[in-house]
């Protein structure tokens, strides 16, 4: 447990031999790190010499059944962020649905090495003229976004384009979960999404970081 300007809050830490980053990953509003996303990449990435730290927000570790405002998800995040670069490495700022809000909000002020965009909510469902891409665009930092291909917050053509990467996950909605009748298994639409952030943090490693925006289906 941390203490935090809003309250108590949690870091499972999945930790790699060898590492060379660390990937923060918050839960969304909806549920909390046992988001099959997040799961998927706590157990793949740490083999890709990347230590992973799930983070639970005070409202979840308090048991509450609502999220609070963005101002105060923002506020556990930025108390947690000295126990996240504590082990002294470059720490990659994610999260699913809200936490990708919250870590694009934050990123930047906070030193972190790059943004993890997991299912951003880039609209509420059935309301594309209430758009959060100015939170997406304005990160300054390298941005990969991972988004399935029907979620209802905000679909991969629905994306404007920008600095940031973007990798589409077929079939899949915002939790990643794909039809039993799709001809991707959702094992592979985890593959997917865990193969293309492995790639993406390898090239982070890289003098230079990524080339370019990495943008696939």
């Amino acid at each position: 447990m941390a203490g935090t300007d809003a309250g108590e809050a949690r870091i499972t830490w999945i930790p790699a031999t060898g590492a060379r980053l660390v990937l923060a990953a918050g839960h969304g509003a909806g549920g909390g790190i046992e988001a099959r996303d997040l799961q998927a990449l706590a157990a793949v990435l740490p083999r890709h010499r990347v230590t992973v730290a799930l983070v639970e927000q005070p409202w979840r570790v308090a048991g509450k059944k609502l999220a609070p405002a963005p101002r105060t998800l923002d506020t556990g995040w930025r108390g947690l962020w000295p126990a996240l670069t504590a082990p002294g490495l470059p720490v990659v700022a994610g999260g699913r649905s809200a936490g990708a809000r919250v870590a694009c909000r934050t990123a930047a002020e906070l030193g972190a090495r790059a943004v993890l965009a997991l299912s951003f909510p880039l609209h509420p469902p059935g309301k594309p003229e209430k758009s959060r891409a100015d939170e997406l665009l304005g990160t300054g930092l390298p941005t990969l976004v991972v988004q399935g291909g029907r979620d209802p917050f905000g679909r991969p053509e629905e994306f404007p384009p920008g600095e940031h990467g973007l990798v589409e996950v077929p079939y899949a909605d915002h939790g990643f979960a794909v039809p039993k009748k799709a001809p991707l298994t959702q094992d592979q639409a985890l593959d997917t999404l865990t193969g293309a952030v492995a790639g993406w943090l390898e090239g982070l490693s890289r003098p230079h970081g990524p080339s370019r925006p990495l943008r696939a289906p």
